[in-house]
């Protein structure tokens, strides 16, 4: 007999996780991760060491830093399943590593690119930008807040060159079906190209197994990383295809061979980050990913989806919130969004949560929630009753 699926985390591994995050031990509840999340002492420290030997220590750190950096490298790959580290450039948030696609591809006058209209802008305004070279959108418009492969399949033209679409929407919370998606791009010769900023850290990603082509994720949400952080995976054969507009010392196959300036580029991902990378968020984000890979993406999937269930039935019990979040767990992450059924400003019940030093936020007027691994069922259950007090009173 397989366990059931979700679960919460074990009380021992939970409550080792919440030891990590000093605002626990303040009674706040933050449930805010698909803004942006609190930062692990181990993440702290980590940087405050670095910092303490730029400071007063050794000061020049440059060969053990490109050391760290290799070492999250090999760690980013591991936790999309990348082909090798090769495949992944650091980039400083989502909107990078999206541009160095969007800009780089070869597009010709009457090239068509494949949105929809649930997107977050960071996955739209590099597409949208190629109109003046030409290339034409086409917003697919989402069917009860999904957007399906057979959606995609129906909208796909001759023309169309990318698909581009979220992994999880940042609003309604939707999961896409990215392995049936990816199968489709790959047989129908369209790049797939995936802003993983809303999964990456909070469910499994496979980009091998989904055919992703490109996938870009800042690491400041669900990675618990510092801001500044974030990655860009890349094939090889997008890689290949690509014309990149932007170059550094490091971009070059051997970047210590000062004078070799009619060098080739880097043959792997790297030939993107061009100059000094951003040592300090790196060096965190570092010690964020190893944190979840510890506790194991599986598991923190299940315990996320397990709170968001919790959540969302009761939150829906209190009457005028419905969720626009689907309610079954392949077709969502750590999201969980509410509309008011009766069109009432959710505003007050915002800044009621805040009063009581409870974090979610407002987007588009819903109340969006987003737990990560380290929050317990009892702040949920604490949430919910705040929700149906202020509710009751607004």
């Amino acid at each position: 007999m397989t366990d059931p699926f979700p679960q919460f985390l074990p009380d021992d591994v939970l409550q080792s996780a919440r030891a990590l995050f000093p605002h626990v031990a303040t009674g706040r509840v933050y449930l805010n991760h698909a803004a942006t999340s609190p930062l692990s002492t181990r993440v702290t420290d980590a940087i405050q060491q670095h910092l303490a030997k730029r400071s007063a220590g050794v000061v020049e750190t440059y060969a053990e830093d490109i050391v760290t950096v290799d070492a999250c490298r090999a760690i980013v790959s591991q936790l999309v399943h990348a082909e090798s580290p090769e495949r992944v450039a650091f980039v400083c948030n989502t909107s990078d590593g999206l541009n160095v696609v969007s800009s780089g591809l070869p597009w010709r006058s009457g090239d068509r690119i494949l949105l929809n209209d649930m997107e977050f802008p960071a996955n739209v305004h590099p597409y949208y930008h190629l109109r003046s070279r030409g290339v034409e959108l086409d917003i697919l418009m989402a069917d009860r807040q999904r957007v399906t492969p057979e959606m995609i399949e129906r909208s796909i033209r001759p023309q169309t060159r990318v698909v581009a679409l979220s992994a999880v929407q940042y609003l309604t919370g939707h999961r896409a079906d990215l392995a049936a998606i990816g199968e489709l791009c790959r047989k129908r010769g369209v790049w797939f190209v995936v802003d993983g900023i809303q999964a990456v850290g909070a469910v499994p990603i496979d980009v091998q197994a989904m055919k992703i082509d490109a996938m870009s994720a800042g690491a400041q949400k669900w990675q618990m990383s510092p801001h500044g952080s974030g990655f860009l995976y890349v094939t090889e054969s997008l890689q290949a295809a690509l014309q990149q507009k932007y170059v550094g010392w490091l971009s070059v196959a051997d970047p210590w061979q000062f004078s070799r300036f009619d060098q080739p580029l880097a043959t792997s991902a790297k030939r993107y980050e061009g100059g000094t990378l951003n040592f300090p968020s790196i060096i965190g984000m570092k010690a964020a990913l190893e944190t979840l890979l510890e506790v194991g993406i599986d598991r923190v999937e299940s315990h996320v989806l397990a709170l968001t269930a919790r959540l969302r039935e009761g939150i829906q019990a209190a009457g005028p919130l419905t969720p626009v979040t689907p309610e079954a767990d392949r077709e969502r992450a750590g999201i969980v969004t509410f509309a008011a059924s009766d069109s009432r400003d959710l505003a007050p019940v915002l800044a009621g949560l805040q009063q009581r030093r409870i974090d979610a936020s407002l987007r588009e007027g819903k109340l969006r929630f987003s737990p990560h691994f380290y929050n317990s069922p009892a702040e949920i259950d604490t949430t919910i009753a705040a929700v149906r007090e202020l509710i009751s009173k607004n």
